[in-house]
This record gives C-alpha cells, structure tokens and sequence, in this order.
C-alpha cells in the first residue's frame, strides 16, 4: 500500500487508520539512541516485544522499561513497569506511541530481525569497498 501523495491531513489520518498490518508494523517504528544508530547504520527500527525504550516525550519522560505489548490496532506500545492507577484501584499499563520512545537496547532473539540487520550492515562494507 503506497502513502498518499496529498498532504492534506483528512487523508494522511484515513491512510493511518485504513493501513493494513504489514504497514502498520511499520509505522509502529521508534529511532534508535546513539549507540545503536552508529552500531547498525540506520536512525530507527519497528518496534517489538523485548525491546528496551527510554520514554522521550510526556508525563513518563526519562524512565525506562521494556516492551510488553505492542497494539497495532491502536499505534501504541504499553511498558512494563509503566502504569496508572485506575479508579477501581488497579494498576493499568499506559499506552504510549512509538514516536515518543527510543530504542535503548534491542530484542535480537529472533533470528530474522538479527539477519536484517547484519545485511544492511554488509551492504554498507560492500559499497564503501567498492570507492
């Protein structure tokens, strides 16, 4: 599915909400802090379940935690140890959006997301070989 070609904010919003799943994922993308950036040569990466954030933006700015679940349906990502009270006296987990998180450590159990990396990171060998 291609964006939009308008900018017009009616149709940037109903190409969010219409977005199948593949391209949701990756809209559900949070940049990388420093350390990894230079590490994999690439400012951001889909969020998954594992992954350490650092919260940026908002009321939890500056605490960290990792992943727990990650809702494509509404575009957000819920922390562990990040919570609220909820007037019945629970504990609810927040949903914050992945625009608002960076990317402290990453969940490289998955051997394909590990792989994905790695190539990007040999495309670049190769190319700075070739000049």
């Amino acid at each position: 599915m291609k964006r939009p070609k308008s900018k017009k904010p009616r149709k940037q919003r109903k190409f969010i909400y219409t977005a199948p799943l593949h391209v949701r994922r990756k809209l559900m993308s949070a940049h990388l802090s420093k350390e990894l950036r230079e590490k994999y040569k690439r400012r951001s990466l889909p969020l998954r379940k594992g992954d350490t954030v650092k919260i940026m933006r908002g009321k939890y700015a500056g605490k960290t935690g990792k992943v727990s679940k990650i809702s494509l349906k509404k575009y957000r990502a819920y922390i562990e140890g990040i919570t609220r009270k909820r007037t019945v006296g629970t504990e609810a987990q927040v949903p914050i959006h992945p625009s608002k998180l960076m990317i402290i450590d990453l969940n490289l159990e998955d051997e394909k997301r590990r792989k994905k990396l790695e190539r990007k990171l040999k495309g670049e060998k190769n190319a700075s070989k070739k000049d």
